[in-house]
């Protein structure tokens, strides 16, 4: 993988953006706006957008910055440049972290959309090895599980933000894993680089807020 910084001008403000390039023999699930769901993968977009963004065709505005061929576009309005990366055993999660809205995902509706206003937490994960589609799936909830984990631990008042996405690499060739939880093999490597690098990503995000 390859991780490279970019920027650009929009909306009257310059934005960054992180390309992470895998090339041929990768395959991701996701839940992104442009390249979500299963299937094989070339490279991952975490695309900053201003703090009120408001348009409604995320998949189009991604596809109009993105680079050519399939892969996975996500935007966040938090800071791109202050991501943080950790890395467990050969698996690597990066993390960039907002968190100006605090959500309970089982929240009571009170009646106004304050909750579908961006924070976003947008995770990306690597995992060197194969893994079944129900292994993919379960990388998703390990994933979340750990980001939860470390929201709790670190005091934060929520589960996540109405807005996180999330993202999972695993290479196509070699025999698939049949499993993907935390208590997996490639799972618990994951929960803890995902852990770690939230943590981080928390730390830095509470220090530049204050």
């Amino acid at each position: 993988m390859r991780v490279t910084l970019a920027h650009r001008d929009e909306d009257g403000v310059r934005l960054a953006a992180l390309l992470c390039e895998f090339g041929p023999g990768w395959r991701m699930i996701s839940s992104a706006p442009l390249g979500g769901g299963i299937g094989p993968r070339r490279w991952v977009l975490n695309a900053q957008v201003v703090a009120h963004y408001s348009r409604m065709d995320p998949a189009a505005h991604l596809t109009e910055i993105s680079p050519p061929g399939p892969g996975v576009g996500m935007l966040t309005a938090a800071s791109v440049p202050a991501y943080t990366q950790a890395t467990d055993h050969g698996v690597t999660a990066l993390a960039t972290v907002g968190l100006r809205i605090p959500t309970w995902a089982a929240a009571p509706v009170d009646g106004t959309d304050e909750d579908l206003r961006p924070g976003t937490i947008n995770i990306i994960a690597v995992i060197p090895a194969a893994l079944t589609d129900a292994a993919l799936v379960n990388t998703v909830m390990t994933v979340t599980e750990a980001k939860t984990q470390a929201l709790i631990e670190s005091g934060y008042l929520g589960t996540g933000t109405a807005s996180d996405a999330v993202c999972v690499a695993v290479r196509t060739d070699g025999p698939p894993e049949p499993f993907g939880g935390p208590r997996s093999t490639w799972g618990s490597r994951l929960a803890r680089a995902v852990h770690q690098a939230m943590h981080e990503g928390i730390t830095r995000w509470w220090s530049e807020a204050i």
